[in-house]
Protein backbone atom coordinates (compact mmCIF):
# COMPACT_ATOMS: atom_id res chain seq x y z
CA UNK A 1 0.00 0.00 0.00
CA UNK A 2 1.33 2.75 -0.89
CA UNK A 3 1.56 6.37 0.99
CA UNK A 4 -0.35 9.18 0.14
CA UNK A 5 0.78 12.73 0.75
CA UNK A 6 -0.75 16.35 0.18
CA UNK A 7 -0.65 19.57 2.08
CA UNK A 8 -3.22 20.56 4.47
CA UNK A 9 -5.32 23.65 4.77
CA UNK A 10 -3.23 25.45 7.00
CA UNK A 11 0.16 24.33 4.65
CA UNK A 12 -1.42 26.00 2.53
CA UNK A 13 -2.28 28.95 3.81
CA UNK A 14 0.84 29.44 5.29
CA UNK A 15 2.51 28.66 1.72
CA UNK A 16 1.20 31.72 0.69
CA UNK A 17 1.79 34.00 3.47
CA UNK A 18 5.39 33.29 3.12
CA UNK A 19 5.15 33.83 -0.98
CA UNK A 20 3.39 37.35 -0.07
CA UNK A 21 5.65 38.15 1.83
CA UNK A 22 8.66 37.76 -0.05
CA UNK A 23 7.03 39.46 -2.73
CA UNK A 24 6.24 42.32 -1.05
CA UNK A 25 8.99 42.74 1.25
CA UNK A 26 11.81 40.42 0.07
CA UNK A 27 12.04 40.37 -4.21
CA UNK A 28 14.72 39.59 -6.39
CA UNK A 29 15.67 43.75 -6.28
CA UNK A 30 16.19 42.87 -2.39
CA UNK A 31 18.14 39.51 -3.18
CA UNK A 32 20.48 41.73 -5.52
CA UNK A 33 21.20 44.44 -2.78
CA UNK A 34 21.78 42.09 0.11
CA UNK A 35 24.20 39.54 -2.06
CA UNK A 36 27.38 41.42 -1.10
CA UNK A 37 26.56 42.65 2.37
CA UNK A 38 27.79 40.23 4.87
CA UNK A 39 24.62 40.02 7.27
CA UNK A 40 22.48 39.56 4.16
CA UNK A 41 19.53 41.11 5.27
CA UNK A 42 18.16 43.91 7.33
CA UNK A 43 16.26 44.39 10.48
CA UNK A 44 12.95 45.25 8.77
CA UNK A 45 12.75 41.86 7.22
CA UNK A 46 14.35 39.86 9.53
CA UNK A 47 12.04 41.37 12.03
CA UNK A 48 9.25 40.93 9.78
CA UNK A 49 10.07 37.20 9.55
CA UNK A 50 10.12 37.29 13.04
CA UNK A 51 6.53 38.84 13.14
CA UNK A 52 5.06 36.12 11.55
CA UNK A 53 6.46 33.41 13.64
CA UNK A 54 8.40 31.85 10.94
CA UNK A 55 11.60 31.90 13.30
CA UNK A 56 10.16 29.94 16.19
CA UNK A 57 7.88 27.30 13.69
CA UNK A 58 10.35 24.74 15.22
CA UNK A 59 10.55 25.52 18.59
CA UNK A 60 7.84 24.16 21.45
CA UNK A 61 4.55 26.51 21.94
CA UNK A 62 5.64 26.51 25.63
CA UNK A 63 8.66 28.25 24.61
CA UNK A 64 7.12 31.01 22.66
CA UNK A 65 7.37 29.01 19.34
CA UNK A 66 4.91 27.36 16.83
CA UNK A 67 5.52 23.71 17.86
CA UNK A 68 5.12 22.88 14.55
CA UNK A 69 6.92 19.97 12.33
CA UNK A 70 9.80 19.86 9.99
CA UNK A 71 7.01 19.46 6.82
CA UNK A 72 5.34 22.92 8.19
CA UNK A 73 9.17 24.03 7.99
CA UNK A 74 9.53 22.79 4.55
CA UNK A 75 6.39 24.70 3.22
CA UNK A 76 8.08 27.88 4.39
CA UNK A 77 11.83 26.89 2.90
CA UNK A 78 10.45 25.69 -0.48
CA UNK A 79 9.37 29.61 -0.95
CA UNK A 80 12.04 31.28 0.95
CA UNK A 81 14.35 28.94 -2.02
CA UNK A 82 11.86 29.82 -4.62
CA UNK A 83 13.09 33.49 -4.06
CA UNK A 84 16.51 32.80 -3.45
CA UNK A 85 16.18 34.71 0.16
CA UNK A 86 19.43 35.78 1.55
CA UNK A 87 19.93 36.07 5.33
CA UNK A 88 20.15 33.92 8.67
CA UNK A 89 17.34 32.12 8.39
CA UNK A 90 17.52 28.81 7.93
CA UNK A 91 21.18 28.67 10.30
CA UNK A 92 18.89 29.96 13.11
CA UNK A 93 15.51 28.79 12.56
CA UNK A 94 16.44 25.22 11.43
CA UNK A 95 20.28 24.11 12.24
CA UNK A 96 20.78 26.19 15.17
CA UNK A 97 17.20 24.81 16.83
CA UNK A 98 17.49 21.57 15.83
CA UNK A 99 20.41 21.14 17.36
CA UNK A 100 19.64 22.37 20.82
CA UNK A 101 16.47 20.56 20.87
CA UNK A 102 18.54 17.38 19.60
CA UNK A 103 21.61 17.47 22.20
CA UNK A 104 20.08 19.88 25.00
CA UNK A 105 18.23 19.38 27.69
CA UNK A 106 15.19 21.06 29.58
CA UNK A 107 17.22 23.93 30.87
CA UNK A 108 19.12 24.80 27.53
CA UNK A 109 15.64 24.73 25.81
CA UNK A 110 14.27 27.30 28.13
CA UNK A 111 17.65 29.26 28.15
CA UNK A 112 18.10 29.20 24.57
CA UNK A 113 14.69 29.05 22.77
CA UNK A 114 12.81 31.33 23.37
CA UNK A 115 14.88 34.28 21.92
CA UNK A 116 15.85 32.56 19.32
CA UNK A 117 12.17 31.97 18.21
CA UNK A 118 11.09 35.69 18.99
CA UNK A 119 13.84 37.19 16.41
CA UNK A 120 15.45 38.46 19.18
CA UNK A 121 19.10 36.08 18.76
CA UNK A 122 20.29 34.47 15.38
CA UNK A 123 21.78 31.74 15.89
CA UNK A 124 23.94 29.71 13.65
CA UNK A 125 25.78 25.97 14.07
CA UNK A 126 29.34 25.73 13.34
CA UNK A 127 30.42 22.25 12.45
CA UNK A 128 33.18 21.62 10.05
CA UNK A 129 37.22 22.48 10.22
CA UNK A 130 40.44 23.04 7.92
CA UNK A 131 41.17 19.79 6.18
CA UNK A 132 38.68 18.02 7.77
CA UNK A 133 36.07 17.99 4.39
CA UNK A 134 32.91 16.69 5.90
CA UNK A 135 33.96 14.99 8.69
CA UNK A 136 32.27 16.62 12.29
CA UNK A 137 32.15 13.81 14.67
CA UNK A 138 36.08 14.39 15.87
CA UNK A 139 36.58 18.17 15.81
CA UNK A 140 40.52 19.77 16.22
CA UNK A 141 38.56 22.31 18.09
CA UNK A 142 39.02 21.45 22.14
CA UNK A 143 36.79 22.51 25.18
CA UNK A 144 37.85 22.57 28.46
CA UNK A 145 36.07 23.42 31.94
CA UNK A 146 36.65 25.80 34.01
CA UNK A 147 35.16 26.19 37.59
CA UNK A 148 31.82 25.97 36.51
CA UNK A 149 31.88 27.10 33.07
CA UNK A 150 33.78 25.78 29.71
CA UNK A 151 36.67 27.87 27.55
CA UNK A 152 36.92 26.66 23.25
CA UNK A 153 39.64 27.15 21.22
CA UNK A 154 40.00 26.50 18.10
CA UNK A 155 39.02 27.29 14.03
CA UNK A 156 35.34 26.60 12.49
CA UNK A 157 35.40 27.30 8.81
CA UNK A 158 32.42 27.47 6.40
CA UNK A 159 30.21 28.77 9.16
CA UNK A 160 26.99 29.61 7.82
CA UNK A 161 26.00 33.16 8.60
CA UNK A 162 28.65 33.69 11.26
CA UNK A 163 28.76 37.38 10.62
CA UNK A 164 24.93 38.04 11.07
CA UNK A 165 24.64 35.81 14.81
CA UNK A 166 24.67 37.07 18.00
CA UNK A 167 24.96 33.13 19.22
CA UNK A 168 27.34 30.75 18.01
CA UNK A 169 27.04 26.62 18.43
CA UNK A 170 29.95 25.02 17.78
CA UNK A 171 30.96 21.33 18.17
CA UNK A 172 34.20 21.23 20.60
CA UNK A 173 36.34 17.61 22.12
CA UNK A 174 36.09 17.07 25.54
CA UNK A 175 37.67 14.27 27.60
CA UNK A 176 34.11 12.60 27.77
CA UNK A 177 33.86 12.94 23.76
CA UNK A 178 32.07 15.50 21.44
CA UNK A 179 30.00 18.44 22.88
CA UNK A 180 28.22 21.03 21.63
CA UNK A 181 28.87 24.80 22.91
CA UNK A 182 27.20 28.05 22.96
CA UNK A 183 29.75 31.16 22.46
CA UNK A 184 28.85 34.76 22.09
CA UNK A 185 29.89 36.28 18.83
CA UNK A 186 31.08 39.29 20.56
CA UNK A 187 34.00 36.53 21.80
CA UNK A 188 34.95 35.12 18.51
CA UNK A 189 37.05 36.16 15.74
CA UNK A 190 34.48 36.05 12.19
CA UNK A 191 35.91 36.82 9.21
CA UNK A 192 33.52 36.74 6.29
CA UNK A 193 34.35 34.07 3.41
CA UNK A 194 34.60 34.57 -0.46
CA UNK A 195 31.39 32.59 -1.30
CA UNK A 196 29.99 31.30 -4.75
CA UNK A 197 26.44 32.08 -4.09
CA UNK A 198 26.18 35.28 -2.03
CA UNK A 199 22.56 34.26 -1.07
CA UNK A 200 24.64 31.99 1.30
CA UNK A 201 26.89 33.54 3.66
CA UNK A 202 29.55 31.70 5.36
CA UNK A 203 32.24 32.94 7.35
CA UNK A 204 35.32 31.48 9.38
CA UNK A 205 35.32 31.43 13.42
CA UNK A 206 38.29 31.71 15.18
CA UNK A 207 37.97 30.93 19.27
CA UNK A 208 41.10 31.36 22.05
CA UNK A 209 39.71 30.45 25.56
CA UNK A 210 36.12 31.99 24.22
CA UNK A 211 33.90 31.57 27.24
CA UNK A 212 31.16 29.12 26.42
CA UNK A 213 27.90 27.21 27.55
CA UNK A 214 27.58 23.72 26.93
CA UNK A 215 24.76 22.47 25.83
CA UNK A 216 23.82 18.97 27.13
CA UNK A 217 25.67 17.00 29.66
CA UNK A 218 26.75 13.84 27.77
CA UNK A 219 28.38 13.23 24.32
CA UNK A 220 26.45 14.69 21.91
CA UNK A 221 27.77 12.65 19.07
CA UNK A 222 24.20 10.84 18.24
CA UNK A 223 22.16 13.70 18.75
CA UNK A 224 24.06 15.61 16.88
CA UNK A 225 23.57 13.31 13.91
CA UNK A 226 19.61 13.29 14.01
CA UNK A 227 19.89 17.02 14.03
CA UNK A 228 22.06 16.84 10.66
CA UNK A 229 20.06 14.67 8.95
CA UNK A 230 17.13 17.38 9.64
CA UNK A 231 19.24 20.07 8.41
CA UNK A 232 20.47 18.14 5.35
CA UNK A 233 16.73 17.46 4.20
CA UNK A 234 15.97 21.34 4.74
CA UNK A 235 18.88 22.40 2.39
CA UNK A 236 17.15 20.20 -0.07
CA UNK A 237 13.92 21.48 -0.06
CA UNK A 238 14.89 24.94 -0.05
CA UNK A 239 16.97 24.13 -3.32
CA UNK A 240 13.89 22.91 -4.61
CA UNK A 241 12.06 26.38 -4.37
CA UNK A 242 15.21 27.24 -6.40
CA UNK A 243 14.98 24.59 -8.75
CA UNK A 244 11.50 25.32 -9.16
CA UNK A 245 11.82 28.95 -9.97
CA UNK A 246 14.28 28.83 -11.96
CA UNK A 247 12.30 26.11 -14.14
CA UNK A 248 9.69 28.62 -13.81
CA UNK A 249 11.49 31.39 -15.66
CA UNK A 250 12.72 29.14 -18.26
CA UNK A 251 8.98 28.52 -19.31
CA UNK A 252 8.19 31.50 -19.47
CA UNK A 253 10.64 32.59 -21.33
CA UNK A 254 10.35 29.65 -23.81
CA UNK A 255 6.55 30.64 -24.60
CA UNK A 256 7.37 34.14 -24.96
CA UNK A 257 11.12 34.38 -27.06
CA UNK A 258 10.49 33.61 -30.64
CA UNK A 259 13.09 32.06 -33.83
CA UNK A 260 12.40 31.43 -36.79
CA UNK A 261 8.81 32.89 -36.38
CA UNK A 262 8.03 30.77 -33.93
CA UNK A 263 8.25 30.33 -29.93
CA UNK A 264 11.52 28.41 -29.31
CA UNK A 265 9.83 26.20 -26.23
CA UNK A 266 8.28 24.80 -29.99
CA UNK A 267 11.67 23.23 -30.35
CA UNK A 268 12.31 19.52 -29.44
CA UNK A 269 16.01 20.53 -27.82
CA UNK A 270 14.13 22.86 -25.62
CA UNK A 271 11.47 20.66 -24.76
CA UNK A 272 14.01 18.23 -23.58
CA UNK A 273 15.97 20.72 -21.59
CA UNK A 274 12.23 21.85 -20.03
CA UNK A 275 11.34 18.24 -19.44
CA UNK A 276 14.89 17.02 -18.06
CA UNK A 277 14.30 20.06 -15.38
CA UNK A 278 10.73 19.22 -14.50
CA UNK A 279 11.96 15.82 -13.70
CA UNK A 280 14.81 16.80 -11.44
CA UNK A 281 12.89 19.09 -9.36
CA UNK A 282 9.48 16.85 -9.04
CA UNK A 283 12.16 13.87 -8.40
CA UNK A 284 14.29 15.65 -5.64
CA UNK A 285 10.73 17.44 -4.24
CA UNK A 286 9.24 13.90 -3.38
CA UNK A 287 12.83 12.74 -1.91
CA UNK A 288 12.94 15.87 0.11
CA UNK A 289 9.01 16.04 1.51
CA UNK A 290 9.29 11.87 2.30
CA UNK A 291 12.48 12.94 4.26
CA UNK A 292 11.41 15.59 6.58
CA UNK A 293 8.15 13.68 7.24
CA UNK A 294 10.54 10.58 7.86
CA UNK A 295 12.46 12.54 10.64
CA UNK A 296 9.21 14.11 11.67
CA UNK A 297 7.36 10.75 12.26
CA UNK A 298 9.62 8.44 11.30
CA UNK A 299 12.19 6.31 13.40
CA UNK A 300 15.87 7.97 13.44
CA UNK A 301 17.16 5.51 11.26
CA UNK A 302 14.43 5.55 8.18
CA UNK A 303 14.92 9.43 9.07
CA UNK A 304 19.24 8.83 8.50
CA UNK A 305 18.51 6.97 5.77
CA UNK A 306 16.16 9.09 4.09
CA UNK A 307 18.09 12.52 4.84
CA UNK A 308 21.03 10.98 3.27
CA UNK A 309 19.22 9.51 -0.28
CA UNK A 310 17.41 12.78 -0.81
CA UNK A 311 20.69 14.67 -0.50
CA UNK A 312 22.34 11.95 -2.53
CA UNK A 313 20.41 12.48 -5.33
CA UNK A 314 19.38 16.06 -5.15
CA UNK A 315 23.24 17.43 -5.00
CA UNK A 316 23.60 16.06 -8.90
CA UNK A 317 19.68 16.50 -10.01
CA UNK A 318 19.08 19.86 -8.71
CA UNK A 319 22.35 22.01 -10.25
CA UNK A 320 22.19 19.78 -13.40
CA UNK A 321 18.41 21.17 -13.56
CA UNK A 322 19.24 24.59 -13.11
CA UNK A 323 22.04 24.27 -15.57
CA UNK A 324 19.56 23.05 -18.23
CA UNK A 325 16.90 25.72 -17.49
CA UNK A 326 19.75 28.19 -17.78
CA UNK A 327 20.75 26.91 -21.14
CA UNK A 328 17.04 27.40 -22.36
CA UNK A 329 18.03 30.96 -22.05
CA UNK A 330 21.19 30.65 -24.30
CA UNK A 331 23.68 33.74 -24.00
CA UNK A 332 21.37 35.48 -22.32
CA UNK A 333 21.12 33.23 -19.46
CA UNK A 334 24.40 33.58 -18.11
CA UNK A 335 24.44 37.35 -17.87
CA UNK A 336 24.73 38.96 -14.10
CA UNK A 337 21.41 40.88 -15.38
CA UNK A 338 19.21 37.84 -15.55
CA UNK A 339 18.20 36.27 -12.45
CA UNK A 340 18.53 32.58 -13.74
CA UNK A 341 22.06 32.63 -12.21
CA UNK A 342 20.71 33.20 -8.42
CA UNK A 343 18.94 30.04 -8.81
CA UNK A 344 21.77 27.78 -10.21
CA UNK A 345 24.35 29.53 -7.54
CA UNK A 346 21.43 28.29 -4.79
CA UNK A 347 21.45 24.59 -5.90
CA UNK A 348 25.59 24.71 -6.12
CA UNK A 349 25.96 25.82 -2.62
CA UNK A 350 23.14 22.75 -1.40
CA UNK A 351 25.33 20.81 -3.43
CA UNK A 352 28.16 21.29 -1.39
CA UNK A 353 26.66 21.29 2.13
CA UNK A 354 27.10 18.98 4.78
CA UNK A 355 28.87 16.51 2.22
CA UNK A 356 27.78 15.89 -1.39
CA UNK A 357 26.40 13.07 -4.04
CA UNK A 358 29.73 10.71 -3.79
CA UNK A 359 29.83 11.03 -0.12
CA UNK A 360 25.99 10.62 0.61
CA UNK A 361 25.78 7.77 -1.69
CA UNK A 362 28.34 6.06 0.23
CA UNK A 363 26.66 6.42 3.53
CA UNK A 364 23.58 5.32 1.62
CA UNK A 365 25.60 2.40 0.69
CA UNK A 366 26.55 1.42 4.28
CA UNK A 367 23.29 1.80 5.16
CA UNK A 368 21.78 -0.78 2.88
CA UNK A 369 24.96 -2.80 3.56
CA UNK A 370 24.56 -3.17 7.15
CA UNK A 371 21.04 -4.70 6.49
Amino acid sequence: MGMYFDFSDEQESLRDMVRKFMSNEAPISYVRDMYDDPRGTTPEVWNGLAGLGLTGILVPEELGGMGLGLVDMGVVLEELGRAVHPGPFFSSAVAAVSAILAVGEKADHADLLPSIASGEVVATLGLLEAGQRYQWKTPATQATQVGDGWQVSGTKTHVPDAFAADLLLVTAATSEGLGLFAVQRADATVTADDVLDGTRKQATVELTDAPARRVGTADATVALGTAIDRILIGTVVDAVGAGQAALDLAVDYAKNRTQFGSPIGAYQHVQRLLVDTFESVEMSRTAGYYGLWACDDGDPAEGHRAASMAKAFASDALPAACADALQSHGGMGVTWEYDSHLFYKRCLSMQHSLGGAAEHQEEVAAIIAAG
